[in-house]
C-alpha cells in the first residue's frame, strides 16, 4: 500500500483507493462506527488531486479546513431534499486509521491537532455545503436541474437539460453564478498541478546557521543602514534620496563597492540604493516627513541574525525594481524583469537539492528556452539583444544572492552529468524539480525528436561545458533552508535529513520508503537508531513496525528500506527467513534481489511466495486485474489461487479478500480469464457517485 502516487498512476491510484475504503470500512463495522466510504474516497482525491504535494497519510489542520470548507461544498453534490452527510466524521475515522496502521506521515500535524481541528471546523460544515456561492461549476448546474425535475442520473435527461441550458430557456440564479464564475477564475478548478517531490536535503543546526548568517554581508549593509538612520532619523532630499554625503560615507561604512567618484546623485549607486531599498521593504526602516528612520519594533529581529537573514531572503522577491529597474536614460528591462517574481524563485528551486553545483551555461540556457516559449521576437538580433540583458539581469540578481549568502559562486568543471542531457524545447518547470536530474529538465537523457536548432545547442552547450572551467552556482546551507521553508509553506514536500528521529518506527520506514535516495535514508536511519536507548531496542522497534503493517507492498517496501540503510542489512533478512509474521516478506526480498532462488525454497516456502505474490498483485491492479494477469499464465487462475489460499501465509485479511477473488473466478468461465472487456479501472466501481444523489464533480 503506498501513500504517494504520481498523478498519471491512474489504475494504481484507484486500486489502492479501493482496498484502503474496503479495509477501513471493515476496521469500523468492528469497532461499532459508522463511516461514509464517499467520504473516505472524496478525502483521499482530495489529497491525492487536490494538494500539490499528493501525500495521502499527510494531514495538517489547514488541509482539514480546506477539504470540509472548500473542496468538498465545490466537488460533492447534494441533491434537494438530501441532507449532508457525517463527512467531518468520517474523516476523523479515516485519521485515526491512517494513524493505528501505520500509514500517517510523521511530517504532518499530531493527531490529536487534527481531531482538535475537525470538532472545531465541525459547525461550519454544512452552512458552506449549503452555500451556494462556494459551489463548482459542474455542482451548481446538477443541483439546477435536479431543481427543476431533471433526473441527473438519466444521461439522456441531463442532455436535453445541457441543451436547453447553452439555448437560455433554462431559469438560473444569475447572481449565484457570477459568483461561482468569480471563485471559478480567482480560486481554479478544484483539481491542482502537483509540485514534483524534492531530494532529501542535510542542513546543519539552527545554531551553525544562526554563524553563518551572522557573516552576510548583505545583513552588515542593512544593520547598518537601521543604526545609521537611528530613532532620530536622517534627512533626505526633497526627492526622497540619499543626501550625497551620507551616501558617500555610507559606501565606505558598508563596504558596498559602489563607485562614487564623479556621481552626483545617490540614485547613481546601485548597491546603496539596493541596500536602502531592501530595509524599507523589510520594515527595518521607514520614511516619515522626509527623514529616514529605525523602525523600533524591529529591533528583536535585528538581534537574532538567522531570523533577520530569513526575513531578508523572503523579500527579495519585493526587490524586482530596485535591483533591476531603470538606472539611467538608456536603460532597458529585460525579459526577466518582467517576470522576476515567478524566475527568480524557479531558479532557486532548480538549485534546490541538485547532487551537483548548476553549470552557468546549463542554467542560462534552460532560462533561454524559457523566454523562447514565453515571448515572441523576430530576427536574430532582436534575440540577441533581449536575451543579453536577461543574462545581464540574471546575474544581478544572483550577485545579491550570493552577497546575501543565499548562493555560492566558482569556477570549476561542470559534472559530466550535465552532459547527458540533450538541450530540447523545455524550460524550468515552474512547479518544482523532479528528483531525476534528466527530468528536472523535462527531457529524457538520449532522448529522440530533437530539433536541428535544438540539436545544434546542444552540441555547442556540450562544447562549452568541456572546453574548460566554467561558473558552477550552488545553493549555500542557509539557502537550502529557506527554500525548504518556502516550499513548505507553499505545501510542497521538501524532506530534510534529521526531521524523522523521533518519528515512529512505522512512520519512519514509510517516509524513507517512498521518498528518500538510498544515501540520504542511511543518514535518517542512522539518526533515528541513534536517539533510541539501544541499537537492539531500535531494530526491535523497526522489524515490528514491518510486521505489524497490515499491506503486503507496503510491508516488503519498508523491510526493503531497513535493509538498504541498517548495517548488515542482508544479515538481517536472512534472519527473518523463519519469521512467522515476517517471513513471507523477507522471502519476497530475498527472491527479488537474488540471494534466494526457487531452487532454495520449500515446499510450504514457495506456496507462502505464490501467495504473497497474488496478494501484492491483488494490492497493485485489484480483484479485475488479478484475474487478467492471471488468465495470461500458464498455471491457471484457479490452481494459483486455491495454493495461496491453502499455504498458510499469516496475512487473514488479504486471503479474506483473495477468497472472494477465488469465488469470482469459480463462476467466471474459464475463457473469460484474463480479458478485459468493457472492464472498469481497479478499483473504479462505484467511484464518481456515492449512496443516493451525491456525485463527484
Amino acid at each position: 500500500m503506498r501513500m504517494f502516487f504520481a498523478p498519471e498512476e491512474t489504475e494504481e491510484y484507484e486500486a489502492a483507493c479501493s482496498l484502503l475504503i474496503r479495509r477501513m470500512s471493515q476496521w469500523a463495522r468492528e469497532r461499532g462506527e459508522s463511516v461514509d466510504p464517499f467520504f473516505v474516497e472524496t478525502a483521499l482525491d482530495y489529497r491525492h488531486r487536490g494538494t500539490c504535494d499528493g501525500r495521502l497519510g499527510l494531514w495538517e489542520p489547514r488541509h482539514i479546513e480546506e477539504y470540509l470548507l472548500d473542496w468538498l461544498p465545490r466537488t460533492a453534490t447534494v441533491l434537494p431534499g438530501e441532507e449532508p452527510a457525517d463527512a467531518p466524521g468520517t474523516l476523523a475515522a479515516l485519521l485515526r486509521y491512517l494513524d493505528a496502521m501505520g500509514l500517517s506521515d510523521p511530517r504532518g500535524a499530531s493527531s490529536a491537532d487534527n481531531l482538535a481541528a475537525i470538532e472545531t471546523l465541525t459547525p461550519k460544515y454544512a452552512p458552506a455545503m449549503a452555500d451556494r456561492g462556494r459551489w463548482g461549476m459542474a455542482k451548481f448546474w446538477a443541483v439546477t436541474a435536479a431543481e427543476q425535475g431533471v433526473d441527473v442520473q438519466d444521461p439522456a435527461a441531463l442532455e436535453r437539460f445541457v441543451e436547453q441550458a447553452q439555448q437560455g430557456e433554462v431559469p438560473y440564479d444569475q447572481d449565484v453564478l457570477d459568483e461561482v464564475l468569480r471563485n471559478h477564475l480567482t480560486r481554479g478548478p478544484a483539481a491542482v498541478t502537483r509540485a514534483e517531490p524534492q531530494l532529501p536535503v542535510l542542513l546543519p543546526a539552527e545554531k551553525e546557521l544562526r554563524a553563518r548568517a551572522e557573516m552576510s554581508r548583505a545583513l552588515r549593509w542593512l544593520r547598518g543602514i537601521v543604526e545609521w538612520a537611528g530613532p532620530e532619523g536622517r534627512a533626505l532630499t526633497a526627492t526622497g534620496n540619499l543626501r550625497m554625503a551620507d551616501a558617500r560615507a555610507l559606501v565606505a561604512e558598508l563596504g558596498t563597492g559602489d563607485a562614487v567618484d564623479k556621481v552626483r546623485s545617490s540614485t547613481q549607486l546601485p548597491r546603496l540604493g539596493l541596500a536602502v531599498e531592501w530595509a524599507k521593504k523589510a520594515r527595518l526602516v521607514r520614511v516619515v516627513k522626509g527623514r529616514l528612520y529605525a523602525v523600533a519594533k524591529a529591533q528583536p529581529l535585528l538581534k537574532d541574525p538567522l531570523a533577520l537573514w530569513r526575513h531578508a531572503f523572503e523579500t527579495f522577491s519585493e526587490l524586482r525594481v530596485p535591483l533591476l529597474g531603470a538606472r539611467g536614460g538608456r536603460h532597458v528591462g529585460s525579459m526577466l524583469f518582467v517576470s522576476f517574481e515567478d524566475t527568480v524563485p524557479d531558479v532557486l528551486n532548480t538549485l534546490y537539492s541538485l547532487p551537483h553545483a548548476m553549470p552557468w551555461p546549463r542554467l542560462r540556457d534552460s532560462l533561454h528556452l524559457r523566454y523562447r516559449a514565453e515571448y515572441e521576437l523576430t530576427g536574430l538580433f532582436a534575440w540577441q539583444m533581449e536575451l543579453g540583458r536577461a543574462d545581464r539581469d540574471l546575474r544581478t540578481a544572483l550577485d545579491v544572492l550570493e552577497d546575501l549568502g543565499a548562493i555560492k559562486r566558482q569556477e570549476g568543471m561542470a559534472d559530466p552529468v550535465f552532459l547527458d542531457i540533450p538541450l530540447e524545447e523545455s524550460v524550468l518547470p515552474p512547479a518544482g524539480m523532479p528528483p531525476e536530474l534528466a527530468e528536472l529538465f523535462g527531457v529524457v537523457a538520449g532522448g529522440h525528436g530533437e530539433s536541428a536548432d535544438a540539436a545544434e545547442r546542444s552540441k555547442e552547450q556540450r562544447a562549452e561545458l568541456t572546453g574548460g572551467p566554467v561558473e558552477l552556482i550552488r545553493l549555500t546551507a542557509l539557502g537550502h533552508d529557506s527554500v525548504r521553508r518556502r516550499l513548505l509553506a507553499e505545501g510542497r514536500d521538501a524532506p530534510r535529513v534529521g526531521e524523522l528521529a523521533h518519528a515512529p518506527a512505522a512512520g519512519l520506514l514509510g517516509v524513507i520508503a517512498e521518498h528518500y535516495d538510498p544515501d540520504a535514508a542511511r543518514t535518517e536511519l542512522a539518526a533515528w537508531v541513534a536517539a533510541q536507548e539501544s541499537s537492539a531496542e531500535a531494530l526491535q522497534k523497526l522489524t515490528d513496525a514491518v510486521r505489524a503493517t497490515p499491506f503486503r507492498t507496503r510491508a516488503e517496501a519498508m523491510l526493503d528500506a531497513l535493509v538498504d540503510a541498517y548495517p548488515d542489512g542482508e544479515a538481517l533478512l536472512r534472519g527473518l527467513r523463519g519469521d512467522p509474521l515476517l517471513g513471507p516478506t523477507a522471502l519476497s526480498v530475498l527472491v527479488r534481489r537474488e540471494v534466494l532462488g526457487a531452487e532454495d525454497l520449500n515446499e510450504p516456502e514457495s506456496l507462502v511466495m505464490v501467495a504473497e505474490s497474488l496478494l501484492q498483485l491483488l494490492e497493485t491492479a485489484g480483484p479485475e486485474g488479478l484475474l487478467e494477469i492471471l488468465g495470461g499464465q500458464e498455471l491457471s487462475a484457479h490452481n494459483a489461487l486455491e495454493a495461496a489460499l491453502a499455504s498458510g501465509h499469516p496475512d487473514q485479511a488479504g486471503l479474506a479478500d483473495l477468497r472472494t477473488v477465488a469465488e469470482q473466478a469459480r463462476r467466471r468461465p474459464a475463457a473469460h480469464l484474463g480479458r478485459s472487456h468493457q472492464r472498469s479501472r481497479p478499483g473504479a466501481s462505484g467511484r464518481g457517485r456515492g449512496r443516493g444523489g451525491r456525485r463527484r464533480h
